[in-house]
């Protein structure tokens, strides 16, 4: 059993995610920066401990460790999560369907980056793979309507969609460098702890600081929701996995994520996506798993 946990801790984090869209569309009317700062300062302190204790582990990081972690920590952390959230802010504009199922382009984004960065080629399959991936998208986020039929706020969605999985699909690949030197608990709560930082940094030179005294208990609650399920404590269970995993494997095992979000979109807000979203959909998945799995068969 124990060798399906680092599986089932990736599948079980990817399902928390689909619900993470659900709580952050209550809070579309809050600042989205103000969002990522809370979450993450409440979650830097709950996980204070383990930063305490792993101080050993991260006296002895060299260079390109703390380069992977503040990687992880402002791209993944900072610029991944705002753009996601923001995404959902649109929420009168796109179906968190959409949304998610966009994130699936981590993986691409993930092998274009190591193309431009570690010089890797760009094979044929990719690129095949890659304009599957790209109609799929299209389809998921438009369906059928022409360019003329395009709503801005729905444009607009689905680009911060887009960043936000550029941001995640870096990280991916930076946060599984810096788990061979590091533990997955030190990599949660040091992730945790500089997005903190330099999120608070951040707000605290805006206007947008003041809002914190704006929020209503209700809100609040939606907060702390999201710390407590689906965000720091779901990073720490994904971590786990994601240690005992290749990258690839734990990108199919994330798949979870959009399917899952499908369907408690439509248990939860009784949305279905068109028949043409849900083609391409299957072109999306389809082209992603294809990747992955010729990339697993590379690493294995």
């Amino acid at each position: 059993m124990r060798k399906y946990l680092p599986a089932l801790a990736v599948i079980f984090a990817a399902t928390l995610w689909s619900l993470d869209g659900l709580l952050r569309q209550e809070l579309h009317s809050v600042s989205s920066f103000l969002i990522v700062t809370l979450e993450h300062t409440i979650g830097a302190i709950v996980f204070f401990p383990i930063l305490f204790r792993g101080r050993g582990e991260i006296m002895e990081m060299n260079q390109r460790s703390w380069i992977s972690v503040l990687w992880i920590g402002i791209c993944g952390g900072i610029l991944g999560t705002f753009f996601y959230t923001k995404a959902l802010s649109y929420v009168n504009y796109i179906d968190l369907s959409v949304v998610i199922l966009l994130q699936k382009f981590q993986p691409f984004f993930a092998i274009a980056l190591a193309a431009v960065i570690l010089k890797e080629p760009i094979t044929r399959r990719f690129l095949f793979l890659a304009t599957m991936a790209l109609i799929g998208g299209y389809l998921v986020t438009f369906g059928t309507n022409s360019i003329s039929d395009w709503d801005d706020k729905t444009v607009i969605a689905a680009l911060l969609a887009l960043l936000a999985a550029f941001s995640w699909g870096s990280s991916t690949v930076l946060g599984k460098h810096a788990l061979k030197r590091l533990s997955f608990p030190v990599v949660t709560a040091l992730r945790l702890t500089i997005t903190t930082v330099v999120a608070l940094a951040v707000l605290l030179t805006t206007r947008n600081a003041y809002e914190v005294f704006e929020l209503s208990g209700r809100q609040w609650l939606f907060i702390l929701a999201i710390v407590f399920s689906t965000g720091s404590v779901a990073l720490f269970i994904y971590y786990y996995g994601l240690k005992h995993l290749p990258a690839t494997h734990a990108t199919i095992y994330e798949l979870f994520w959009p399917l899952s979000a499908v369907l408690f979109d439509w248990l939860f807000r009784g949305r279905l996506l068109m028949v043409s979203q849900y083609v391409g959909a299957i072109l999306l998945l389809t082209a992603i798993i294809l990747l992955t799995r010729k990339q697993s068969g590379n690493n294995v």
